[in-house]
């Protein structure tokens, strides 16, 4: 069974359960977690292991990407979460001008669990 650290869903910061210690998070939710702070993380921001995160700055920040291969560079990430068997990203809006996206990543776990993960980062099982 993987857990996580528990991340307040508001702030993306740590939390603390009722004796003060850091709180954890268990499956289902601690990989639908894990799979939002996957598609968080600018690559080589993660200390420890550089060759993780997405390419916002070289594939997506600035540039015009067609939406295929956003879609692509979520579902790569959630699939780095161990665990993680398959991964769908649905777009259900995208403002051009603003470059606002809406949607999901959908995902199935090796338990045969599902979960979802908001394009804004909030997980969901």
């Amino acid at each position: 069974m993987a857990t996580t650290i528990l991340l307040d869903t508001a702030t993306w910061d740590y939390t603390v359960d009722a004796a003060g210690n850091w709180a954890l998070a268990s499956e289902p939710y601690s990989r639908a977690q894990d799979v939002a702070s996957a598609i968080r993380l600018f690559k080589a921001e993660l200390w420890y292991d550089r060759s993780q995160g997405v390419d916002y700055k070289l594939k997506i920040l600035g540039q015009s990407p067609p939406l295929t291969v956003f879609q692509e560079l979520m579902v790569q990430a959630a699939l780095t979460v161990p665990g993680v068997v398959s991964a769908v990203c649905i777009v259900t809006s995208y403002d051009f001008a603003t470059r606002h996206v809406e949607g999901q990543v959908q995902f199935k776990d090796v338990d045969g669990n599902t979960g979802s993960v908001s394009l804004a980062g909030t997980p969901t099982v």
